[in-house]
């Protein structure tokens, strides 16, 4: 895959994750728009391949359909922010604009958790009183991580071998 495939790519994954293409027409469409964006943001220029991906390769990371949610929500709003200040005139312009608005009013959930992490990271764990709220919160942290469906799985798939029923 190439550097110049990258937004097609994201964006193919993102529609096609959330139901948005039932056909190859729309698809065809906004690889026209893509195409034209490419033009207007000069996409063929030679450091493009410079560093790797910005977006792809972080999704092959994220597995499971509520963690692509975060992850896509998060990508989703980077490139609104980024079409942000393109040309609403450029009919592409708009029409890639309207698909990840509409794909952005399905990830309100995503959006939140994402938020949710970012907080995490501003936490201050050297802060004392920080400190003992967390170990207050431990017992229940370690409730919730022991309850994760993975754990209720394996613990009902190792009751389903001893019960000879």
């Amino acid at each position: 895959m190439t550097c110049q495939t990258y937004s097609l790519f994201v964006l193919s994954v993102i529609m096609i994750f959330f139901g948005h293409f039932g056909n190859g027409l729309m698809l065809a469409q906004l690889q026209n728009d893509i195409d034209q964006l490419k033009a207007d943001f000069n996409s063929s220029h030679s450091d493009v391949a410079d560093g790797g991906p910005i977006f792809t390769d972080k999704l092959i990371n994220w597995t499971e359909r509520n963690e692509k949610r975060i992850i896509l929500s998060q990508i989703v709003s980077m490139y609104l922010e980024m079409l942000k200040n393109a040309d609403k005139r450029k009919a592409h312009v708009r029409h890639i604009s309207e698909e990840l608005s509409t794909l952005k009013q399905d990830l309100p959930d995503g959006l939140k958790k994402m938020k949710d992490l970012m907080d995490l990271t501003k936490v201050q764990m050297s802060d004392l009183k920080i400190q003992r709220k967390a170990v207050n919160e431990l017992f229940s942290v370690l409730q919730k991580l022991v309850e994760t469906p993975a754990t209720s799985k394996r613990k009902r798939s190792q009751f389903q071998r001893r019960c000879k029923c």
